[in-house]
């Protein structure tokens, strides 16, 4: 069976199981479809649509914690599609959901941290208020090495020096490796640092 068909079967039995009230078991059938269009079709937006469909579906049957897992993926793509006020909504919304609970609370700052990052994409003077916010709803943020990198970017940006920007990433990056989403944007971030983009068009 090709793709398509199988991807239109899946679709069908997901609207049946939505009908019978089986919400749990469309949610789970939303993330294949949606893990298709990423990976098979490579249709982002439609795949962004799933991933919002299944969170939907999981907040209903308050189970959070999976809801929050398929956010997470919209945001990622959002922020990647250049929808930063959409990326940050969702980031502050599972910081904020996650900043009391003993067992995740932990994750918050890579929430805020990333949330940060798409403010200052936009505009460096939005990100400065968004870290301060960030602190002052969750104080253990202000410890993180994420909170510190992001005081370093901003001072770097504010100053213009794309050299002491690239050294606070290093250092970071020595000890927290990057991964291709925050590569992606503190590279962005760099740019305009460098005026129209010109550069070398890294982070080294």
């Amino acid at each position: 069976m090709t793709l398509l068909p199988a991807l239109w079967m899946l679709e069908m039995l997901t609207r049946r199981q939505t009908l019978k009230g089986r919400f749990t078991i469309a949610a789970k059938h939303h993330i294949t479809i949606a893990e298709i269009y990423e990976t098979e079709l490579v249709d982002i937006e439609k795949a962004i649509a799933h991933y919002e469909q299944s969170a939907d579906y999981y907040k209903g049957e308050e189970s959070n914690s999976s809801a929050n897992k398929c956010l997470l993926k919209v945001a990622a793509y959002a922020a990647q599609l250049e929808q930063y006020q959409k990326a940050i909504e969702i980031y502050e919304q599972v910081g904020a959901n996650t900043m009391d609970n003993p067992l995740l609370k932990y994750s918050a700052k890579d929430y805020f941290f990333k949330a940060a990052l798409c403010h200052f994409i936009v505009d460096e003077l939005n990100a400065k208020l968004a870290l301060e916010k960030y602190e002052e709803m969750f104080p253990a943020f202000t410890d993180s090495r994420e909170c510190k990198l992001l005081k370093k970017l901003l001072e770097a940006h504010e100053e213009q020096n794309s050299e002491a920007y690239t050294e606070a990433v290093k250092e970071f990056d020595s000890i927290s490796r990057l991964d291709q989403w925050l590569t992606t944007m503190l590279l962005r971030i760099k740019k305009s640092i460098q005026g129209d983009g010109e550069g070398d068009g890294d982070l080294k």
